[in-house]
C-alpha cells in the first residue's frame, strides 16, 4: 500500500504536426505555422485510480498527469528547455491531489525568484510552468475519477479561493469578494451541472476562416458550419482592407443575417489603422474584432474599443492577470478570451474568471490548436457550474482538427461541446501520436522539410497571395 505517493518524474517530448502544408491556422500574422505542442509526463508512484489509503487500481500502472504549451513550430525548442528546468521543483513532491497542494505547486513553480525573473510572470517560462501546473490538475482529477470541470466544480468556495494568487489584484479583486462571487453561486451547482451535461456548452468555429483559404473553401466550410449548428463563425482578417471587405461580404451572403461573424486581426495593426478597418467592415455586422493590436497594449484596446462600433476580444496572449486586471478596469475589452496555454495554469485562469465575474463580462475562451480545445472546455463548464452561473452570451471556440490525437478528444454536436465525462483535463495524447510526430526523429517528420523563417517585411504578407487550397472540410484548424 503506498501512503505518500510521490512525483517520479517529469518527462518532456517535442511533438509537431506540418499544419502548414494545408495552410491551416494560417492568419495575417502566422501565414505557416506547424502546430506543436511542448508536451509533459508527470509520472508517480501512485495506482492509477483510488484514494492514497485505498488503491484500487492495477498494481502494475501507476497514475500520470498529462500537460502542454502550445507553440506553432520552432519555439517547441525554446519552451520544451523552459518545461525540463523546472524538473527540480517537481520530481520528488508529494503527488499533489488536493487544493493546498496545487495551490503550493503553482505558487513554488511560478514564485521561484530566479526563473521568474526571466517574465516576471510572463512568457515562456511563465507558460512552461502552466504547463506543468495543467499536467498536476490532469493527475488529480484522474485521481479523484472526475472530469477536470466537475473535479472543480465540487470544490468548495473556500478552497478555490485558496487557489488564487492575489498578488497585485486586490485593487480590483480581494479575496473576500472572490469568496463572495463564489458563495453566490453555490445554490444551483447540481441543477447548472445536470443542465450541463444534459444540453452542452455554447460553441462556435473559426475552421471556415483561415486567411490563406480559397474562397470557394472558405464558403464551403462556412455553409456546412451552419449546417452543423453554429450560430457563429470566425474570420481572420488584417493583411488587405479590400480583400477583408470582399470575403466579409462573400461570408454574410453564404451564412445569411442571423449567424454572427466575428473578426480576428492576430495583432496585426496599430491603433489609427485599426479604427480605419473596424469602421469599414462595421456595416457587416462583426460580431467582435478580436486582438486588433498588441496584446501588452490596454490603453490601445480601450481607445479602439471606444473609437468604433464593433465590440472587442482580446486575451489569448495575455500574459497574465495582472495585464487582464488592467483590460477590464480601464474598460478596454467587451469579451475576455482566456488561454488554457498561456498564462501559469488552471489556478491563474481561476483568477481571470473571477475577474471577469466581479466585471459582469462574458469569458469566451481561445482554442483551435493541438489540445486547446479539449482543456480550455473544462474551464468554460466550471465557469458556467460554479463561477458566473451563465452561459449567456458565452461560446468557446472550436476547430475540428487535431482532435483524433487525444485519448479524450473534444466532442461538438449541434453547435454546443458536449460535457466531458472521462476523468482528467482530456489532455492525454495517444502514444502512437507521440511516437509518430515526436520532432524530429518521429516518422511523420523523416524527410519531411519544416517550414522555415520568413523574411517578408512588415508591409507584405503571404497570406494575400494567390494559393491554391484542398478542399476537404474537415482537416481545419488553427491560432484563432
Amino acid at each position: 500500500m503506498i501512503l505518500r505517493p510521490v512525483v517520479t518524474e517529469l518527462e518532456v517530448h517535442d511533438i509537431r504536426f506540418p499544419t502548414s502544408e494545408r495552410l491551416d491556422g494560417s492568419d495575417a500574422m502566422n501565414p505557416d505555422p506547424d502546430y506543436s505542442a511542448a508536451y509533459v509526463v508527470l509520472r508517480t508512484n501512485a495506482p492509477v485510480a483510488g484514494g492514497p489509503d485505498t488503491p484500487d487500481g492495477p498494481d502494475s500502472a501507476v497514475a500520470e498527469g498529462h500537460g502542454f504549451v502550445f507553440t506553432i513550430g520552432r519555439g517547441n525548442d525554446v519552451t520544451a528547455a523552459a518545461i525540463r528546468s523546472l524538473r527540480p521543483h517537481v520530481v520528488g513532491r508529494p503527488a499533489p491531489y488536493t487544493a493546498t497542494q496545487l495551490a503550493a505547486l503553482h505558487r513554488d513553480l511560478t514564485h521561484d525568484s530566479q526563473l521568474r525573473w526571466l517574465g516576471p510572470e510572463k512568457g515562456v517560462m511563465h507558460m512552461a510552468a502552466g504547463a506543468v501546473v495543467n499536467a498536476a490538475w490532469d493527475l488529480a482529477a484522474t485521481y479523484a475519477a472526475k472530469p477536470l470541470w466537475q473535479f472543480l466544480a465540487d470544490m468548495s468556495p473556500e478552497e478555490l479561493v485558496e487557489l488564487v494568487d492575489f498578488r497585485y489584484l486586490t485593487d480590483a479583486l480581494t479575496r473576500d469578494e472572490a469568496l463572495a462571487i463564489l458563495r453566490a453561486a453555490e445554490p444551483g451547482r447540481a441543477e447548472r451541472a445536470a443542465r450541463l451535461r444534459e444540453r452542452g456548452y455554447p460553441a462556435y468555429t473559426t475552421s471556415p476562416g483561415w486567411l490563406g483559404y480559397t474562397d470557394e473553401k472558405m464558403i464551403k466550410l462556412a455553409q456546412e458550419a451552419v449546417a452543423d449548428g453554429f450560430g457563429q463563425i470566425k474570420l481572420k482578417i488584417g493583411a488587405d482592407l479590400d480583400e477583408d471587405l470582399r470575403r466579409m461580404r462573400l461570408a454574410r451572403e453564404a451564412v445569411g443575417p442571423g449567424v454572427r461573424i466575428a473578426v480576428d486581426a492576430n495583432q496585426r495593426w496599430d491603433v489609427p489603422e485599426a479604427l480605419r478597418w473596424m469602421r469599414a467592415l462595421a456595416p457587416y455586422q462583426p460580431h467582435w474584432i478580436e486582438e486588433p493590436t498588441s496584446p501588452d497594449d490596454v490603453l490601445g484596446h480601450a481607445a479602439i474599443r471606444a473609437g468604433q462600433p464593433v465590440k472587442v476580444a482580446t486575451g489569448e496572449h495575455v500574459a497574465n492577470r495582472v495585464v487582464f486586471k488592467q483590460l477590464l478596469q480601464a474598460g478596454a475589452v467587451d469579451f475576455v478570451q482566456i488561454d488554457a496555454a498561456r498564462v501559469a495554469g488552471v489556478n491563474e485562469n481561476l483568477a481571470i474568471l473571477l475577474l471577469a465575474a466581479k466585471h459582469g463580462l462574458p469569458v469566451c475562451p481561445h482554442a483551435g490548436g493541438v489540445g486547446l480545445c479539449e482543456l480550455v472546455q473544462h474551464l468554460s463548464m466550471f465557469d458556467f457550474v460554479a463561477v458566473s452561473g451563465s452561459w449567456d452570451d458565452r461560446v468557446i471556440e472550436y476547430v475540428d482538427h487535431l482532435h483524433e490525437h487525444f485519448t479524450d478528444p473534444a466532442v461538438v454536436e449541434a453547435g454546443r461541446y458536449r460535457a466531458p465525462a472521462a476523468p482528467g483535463f482530456s489532455a492525454r495524447m495517444r502514444p502512437a501520436s507521440i511516437a509518430a510526430y515526436r520532432y524530429p526523429d518521429g516518422p511523420e517528420w523523416r524527410g519531411r522539410v519544416p517550414s522555415t523563417p520568413h523574411t517578408t517585411s512588415a508591409t507584405e504578407h503571404p497570406a494575400t497571395t494567390e494559393r491554391t487550397a484542398p478542399t476537404t472540410a474537415r482537416t481545419t484548424g488553427g491560432n484563432p
